[in-house]
């Protein structure tokens, strides 16, 4: 308990001196350029997140063995609780191709969306001439951009899964195709049924091409409106800057998990649904 309390006034000045008068600002910040390729902070937050998850992995698994260390029981244990939650989703045949990338975003979203609660997040930074503040380093799934990235990837990993493990034929009979059975039915109802499938084909291609845009607003509303809100927490009872916003950081530490496993979770519906027809095909 002790050390939670010493570590907490550290945590909230991430959030306390980060965000300036303004508040948290809608847009990522340029903190440097590469030539002309302009680095902004969530850029710089993201390069320190996916090195420091590598290096993790490898100190924690170290060389793998049949008697595993701490490091590598840790690793696995997360790695069996993601495939129990991920096989029954995609199916067996999808299970390997897909749960690197699966497991990859789940993982990288979680740090990315707990980020804004570590120390010096939002607090290194500095002030220019004109006395704006810009931080050096800012949560990266605050940004549009990222998320849209993140939902980029996600999207043409599943056309390549689909496409790879279905085919064109089955993706377009899948979509289009009369789901009824003719023999259920009869065939003047087959027949009838078959404009209204094709219809309900077409929404759903209309659909398939606004995923991106839902998976990245969605994941960007959440992680975007809870930096906003502890920011807001510091300012709106003066005096007690260190303790209204304790319960929204552990209701942030919850939406950042939550957010993951949806992300993650709404990926592989997608997959299973077009490619997950059962055991029998496996």
């Amino acid at each position: 308990m002790t050390k939670f309390v010493l570590v907490l006034p550290f945590l909230f000045a991430s959030s306390l001196f980060g965000a300036g008068a303004e508040g948290v600002n809608l847009t990522a910040e340029e903190a440097f350029k590469i030539g002309s390729l302009p680095v902004t902070n969530s850029m710089i937050t993201s390069w320190i997140i996916s090195l420091a998850i590598i290096l993790v992995i490898r100190l924690l698994v170290g060389k793998t063995s049949l008697v595993p260390s701490k490091g590598q029981l840790f690793v696995e244990s997360i790695v069996g609780g993601l495939r129990n939650v991920v096989e029954p989703i995609v199916g067996r045949k999808l299970f390997f191709p897909s749960f690197w990338l699966l497991s990859g975003l789940f993982i990288f979203i979680l740090i990315q969306n707990w980020s804004g609660l570590l120390p010096g997040v939002g607090s290194i930074g500095y002030y220019d001439e004109t006395g704006k503040y810009t931080s050096l380093i800012r949560p990266g799934n605050a940004d549009l951009n990222m998320t849209l990235a993140l939902a980029a990837v996600a999207n043409l990993a599943w056309l390549y899964f689909i496409f790879k493990y279905e085919g064109l034929k089955n993706i377009v009979v899948h979509i289009f195709g009369n789901k009824a059975d003719k023999n259920e039915v009869g065939i003047y109802t087959f027949i009838g049924l078959i404009p209204i499938f094709f219809a309900v084909g077409v929404i759903e291609v209309i659909s398939i091409l606004f995923r991106p845009v839902s998976l990245s607003f969605r994941l960007f509303g959440n992680v975007y409106g809870g930096e906003s809100l502890l920011h807001k927490m510091f300012t709106i009872v003066p005096g007690f800057e260190w303790i209204v916003p304790v319960p929204f950081y552990f209701m942030e530490i919850l939406i950042g998990l939550v957010q993951a496993l949806v992300f993650m979770l709404l990926i592989a519906v997608f997959i299973g649904l077009m490619c997950n027809h059962g055991d029998e095909h496996h």
